[in-house]
């Protein structure tokens, strides 16, 4: 069966089961091939960038998320790009925000990390957060609702 017929496969069994993140690496005498695919529950589609890095080990790695559909009442506050999701400046610290916390516009209540770089999210509406969407060091798809402001 070829790399590619393994891919198909495991794509098909990650739907199945409803997991979302997969990471295949296959070693050659060149290097390592590595494939890395999301399926989104929120758009239905599998993304999978391919990238060829010389490392000495064999290793496949499944990961499993939660896509998160909401209907919320008040404002919703989406992710501005594919990334991870932070809700505090540093692991240990104190969060940006908290359910019940009051935010002006422009304040900072997450980061976003993409391609190594943390992008903060600022709040483009006053009012009191109702809802936190996502968890600390969640992956988060284009647009996807991140924190609902009353």
């Amino acid at each position: 069966m070829s790399f590619r017929s393994n891919v198909e496969s495991m794509s098909k069994i990650m739907d199945e089961m409803g997991i979302t993140e997969l990471e295949l690496e296959r070693q050659f005498l060149f290097g390592v091939y590595r494939k890395h695919i999301h399926l989104s529950k929120l758009q239905g589609t599998v993304v999978a960038p391919a990238a060829c890095t010389p490392i000495s080990t064999e290793a496949t790695t499944v990961k499993n998320t939660q896509a998160v559909s909401v209907q919320a009442s008040g404002h919703t506050l989406k992710s501005p790009m594919v990334g991870v999701a932070y809700l505090a400046p540093e692991p240990g610290s104190k969060p940006f925000v908290t359910v019940g916390s009051q935010v002006k516009s422009g304040d900072t209540i997450a980061l976003i990390e993409a391609m190594k770089t943390f992008n903060p999210i600022k709040s483009d509406k006053d009012g009191t957060v109702r809802e936190i969407l996502v968890s600390d060091g969640q992956a988060v798809e284009f647009d996807q609702p991140i924190i609902v402001i009353e």
